[in-house]
């Protein structure tokens, strides 16, 4: 029982890619993949999808986007709790307003 109670809950978070057509476009961004990744928090999560779409063996078959780069954005959706946009910048994620994707 004392186990149960100290043990930390992770959450399955609801990603999608966003990426633009040509790599370092600012405009027309287009959903190229959607996950689900367990983790504890957004950085958690935003750390292992970055981690995942950047090593080819890891990338999933079914993905045709490219390497996560400088520019892409990652939408969470946490349903009620909220929707959040984090774009990779040259200094990590960073978040950003909805009105970026297009």
């Amino acid at each position: 029982m004392l186990k149960e109670l100290t043990r930390i809950k992770r959450k399955e978070y609801d990603v999608t890619i966003f990426q633009t057509p040509k790599f370092r476009d600012k405009k027309g961004f287009q959903q190229v993949y959607r996950l689900n990744v367990e983790a504890l928090t957004h950085e958690e999560c935003l750390d292992s999808v970055f981690r995942k779409f950047n090593v080819h063996d890891r990338i999933p078959v079914d993905f045709d986007g490219r390497f996560i780069s400088t520019g892409d954005i990652l939408y969470i959706d946490e349903g009620r709790r909220g929707q959040f946009y984090y774009q990779l910048k040259p200094g990590g994620w960073e978040e950003v307003n909805r009105i970026h994707i297009r």
